[in-house]
């Protein structure tokens, strides 16, 4: 499994070089028998080849330009890319221009040493959990993924969960050391949760969102996902332009609010047990975990009614292009179309409960490190079982975004790792925090995430 300290150790002792990781990464994205083809939107071979080399070169000269110089990394299809069209899932925008300039943050990622190895699959324009994309495929999760057929395509399978399908698939398969993905409803720690691996979701103003394509100004952030807390910490200081490190927290010393809600109810019997067992195991170590009724946790539908904020949002941002809705996903079209009933004095409303509801939770979270719950309460689903109906694929997608909708709606920041026992259904457990507690809150989920390593 590869992690930004033990590769940029390698790097720096001759062990293995850039344009090494590179052609392992495009190895595993051309597999046959992969989802490199889902996954992906856009493969740079030859320009990832070529900034392999430079910073081969570069670091033989011993300049490193950071921690992450010479590691391949995804980027979500919504991000800008000079000279790349950006298409954010969708076929409406194919025909658009090119970028002439890389968004904030895939330039801080260039700037830092970074090496784009391509663009990852997503749900179409962000929005949906479940990580269905009609136009381009959706990746196949890793758990219990099913063997290629004869014709090189897979059948059936469980869902990657959404939006950021493609950068989570990436992430689990080994193609890439940090998947950049954006997270406005559970975008990052959803697909983390539902496949394995670990995601953070920033305070959103931390990493630039220029050049992203937007879901919902209010609510969008970006983040990486990674294979470890101090990978995602690693991205996170080049993201958002702060210095990586600062002092352990022991795990003897957290105290830790376990959030009595809807929050931690109707979870599948795997998500249960897993928790409880990663709750058992922090107290073991002597972590402090306190239950704390949260009544803001229970009225979510309040939140996000009509879509609430990406749904008023999203239809101003798609306002030019309803025309040819018939070209969306029906159900990306469906949600969209939400936001055309929420009047001005309702989002006006729905700022006002949004700062009511931080102020709420940020008085119970005041005396402790963190929160802790369930990022799904769910495991990932077949991608038949979302598929049947209208129906059925709402459900699943409330479903798999219902936990992780609450840290966006406070402007919070968290992370999900995973915490279940090898070979089980992934599931994510989330140490969350309120805005501005992103440093902090790392170090946090790195002792967690130590102590549930050796519990």
């Amino acid at each position: 499994m590869w992690t930004v300290a033990q590769l940029a150790a390698d790097l720096d002792r001759g062990r293995t070089t850039s344009r090494e990781l590179v052609e392992q990464a495009l190895a595993k994205i051309n597999d046959p028998d992969g989802e490199g083809r889902r996954a992906f939107m856009a493969v740079y071979v030859d320009s990832a080849r070529a900034a392999a080399d430079y910073s081969d070169a570069l670091r033989k000269k011993g300049v490193r330009r950071s921690a992450v110089e010479g590691l391949p990394v995804s980027i979500k299809d919504l991000f800008d890319v000079a000279g790349e069209v950006t298409r954010a899932g969708s076929k409406i925008l194919a025909a658009q221009p090119p970028a002439n300039t890389d968004a904030g943050a895939v330039a801080r990622l260039r700037a830092a040493g970074a090496v784009l190895i391509g663009r990852t699959n997503m749900v179409e324009f962000a929005f949906g959990g479940v990580g269905l994309n009609p136009h381009y495929g959706t990746p196949r999760n890793p758990y219990g993924r099913p063997r290629a057929g004869s014709d090189g395509a897979s059948l059936g399978g469980r869902v990657p969960g959404g939006s950021s399908s493609g950068a989570a698939v990436a992430q689990a398969d080994g193609m890439c050391v940090m998947a950049l993905g954006t997270d406005t409803r559970g975008s990052i720690r959803g697909p983390s949760a539902l496949c394995g691996v670990t995601g953070f979701k920033p305070t959103a103003r931390r990493t630039p969102r220029d050049g992203a394509f937007p879901l919902s100004y209010a609510l969008d952030s970006v983040g990486p996902l990674a294979n470890s807390v101090a990978c995602c910490a690693a991205y996170d200081a080049v993201l958002s332009g702060e210095p990586d490190g600062g002092p352990a927290v022991p795990v003897q010393m957290l105290r830790l609010l376990l959030p009595l809600s809807s929050a931690l109810e109707d979870l599948d019997p795997q998500v249960s047990k897993a928790f409880e067992s990663a709750l058992a195991r922090l107290s073991k170590a002597g972590a402090l975990i306190v239950k704390v009724p949260v009544p803001a946790f229970d009225r979510q539908a309040e939140y996000f009614k009509g879509g609430g904020f990406a749904g008023a949002e999203s239809y101003y941002i798609h306002r030019r292009w309803l025309d040819r809705l018939g070209e969306y996903d029906p159900r990306v079209g469906k949600r969209i179309l939400l936001g055309k009933d929420l009047s001005g004095a309702d989002y006006v409303a729905l700022g006002f409960l949004r700062r009511e509801f931080q102020a709420e939770v940020e008085a119970l979270a005041t005396p402790f490190d963190a929160i802790l719950m369930p990022t799904a309460p769910c495991i990932a689903p077949t991608i038949a079982e979302t598929d049947r109906s209208d129906e059925d694929y709402f459900r699943w997608n409330a479903r798999i975004l219902r936990n992780n909708g609450l840290v966006n709606f406070l402007d919070g920041c968290a992370v999900s790792l995973p915490c279940h026992e090898p070979g089980a259904a992934p599931v994510g457990l989330s140490v969350c925090g309120t805005a501005g507690t992103d440093r902090r809150l790392l170090a946090v989920a790195a002792a967690i995430e130590k102590a549930l390593a050796r519990g």
